[in-house]
Parts: C-alpha cells; structure tokens; sequence
C-alpha cells in the first residue's frame, strides 16, 4: 500500500475523568474521538483507531469515517496494547505510522501534516516528534516502518519513550505553535481550565 498512516491509541479508561470519558466530550461542536480521526483523515493516507470493543459507544462516534477500528480487548495491561494491536493489524507496506494521542484537542489536520512534511524533507527515514515552540517534546510522533517491530513488542503503559531513546540519533523535532503538542487533557479540572481558556480566546 505505501504512504503513511495514523494510529489514534484510543482503547484507555479515562479513570482520572472519575466516570466521564473524555473521548466523548464535545469540542467544536463533535465528540473528541471523531475530530481526531476526522484531522487524521485529512492529512495521512490510512487512519486507524484502536478502541475498547465494537460496542463500546467511541465506536458509535465513528459511524460513518473511512477509518480501521481496531478492538483491543486488553487495553487495562496499558497503552502498549494499542500499539501492538495497531501496528500488526495496518496495511502491509506502510513506510511509517504516526501516533496521534486521542486527547489532544488542540492538534489539528494542519499539525499533522508539519509532521509528516518533517519526515518527508528527510533523506532518511526518520523519526519525527513534534514538540512545543519552545522546543519541549510532545506529541504526535511518526515512526518509520523499521520501527514497527519495536513497537509490536512494547509492554505495559509507558507508550514508545523506549523507541524513542533507542533512536535518539535520528529523531527529527518539529514545533508546533504554542502548547498545543503539549496539551493533553486527563482530568475534569484540566477540561475546565482549557474550556475557559478556549472560550475566552473566542470573545
């Protein structure tokens, strides 16, 4: 197949919402999850989301987008899971997948498309991670398709930081305007500060 897909990890239980889930909560006007597929699927070739079940009501916020859904049932052993089951189960021939973390409500189509312009500028495949305008790492980051096999075999809730650090040599950084490959949202109270602030930039 070739080109580049995007794998949104968005099996989690959001526990620290304490009962809300965070993917289902409504930004510009859609539920989060649907919005990032929907940025996804404007800038990567293949968009793949790994949720808890079929049944569980993120697949329903899905209804209808061109995107791979992907089950994983063992999602409690930790983020890893959404990596493994992701990364096995895309298309063969991918040169590279970007992780784009599913609560990031301030990283759009056009974000994601610097990112894969940083990876396509390179004359060697590389790794890319966007970070903060000043410098400080985040996310989404994109992965070569030699590094799938690091990533198939990752374990427990850290995500790829050992894929990273073992790769540090070729890992490209790109900034993003303000905070937003910083800002990840995981609690009520981190919500509500962002809503706030959010709101006060549109009066």
């Amino acid at each position: 197949m070739g080109g580049i897909a995007i794998l949104i990890p968005a099996a989690g239980a959001s526990r620290r919402m304490r009962g809300t889930d965070k993917l289902l909560i409504d930004v510009g006007g859609k539920p989060l999850l649907r919005r990032q597929a929907e940025a996804a699927l404007a800038a990567a070739n293949h968009v793949c989301v790994a949720i808890p079940g079929h049944d569980h009501p993120r697949a329903a916020t899905l209804a209808g987008l061109p995107v791979q859904v992907v089950e994983v049932p063992d999602a409690a052993l930790g983020m890893s899971s959404s990596f493994r089951r992701g990364v096995v189960l895309m298309p063969n021939g991918l040169e590279a997948i970007m992780v784009l973390p599913a609560d990031m409500p301030d990283i759009d189509a056009d974000d994601l498309r610097v990112v894969i312009d940083g990876y396509r500028r390179s004359p060697r495949p590389v790794l890319v991670q966007a970070t903060a305008e000043d410098g400080s790492p985040g996310h989404p980051v994109l992965f070569p398709s030699d590094c799938f096999p690091a990533l198939v075999a990752l374990t427990g809730d850290h995500g790829a930081k050992g894929v990273l650090t073992a790769n540090t040599h070729r890992l490209r950084q790109v900034a993003l305007p303000g905070q937003r490959a910083l800002t990840d949202l995981d609690t009520p109270e981190a919500w509500a500060r962002w809503q706030a602030r959010r709101k006060q930039a549109a009066e």
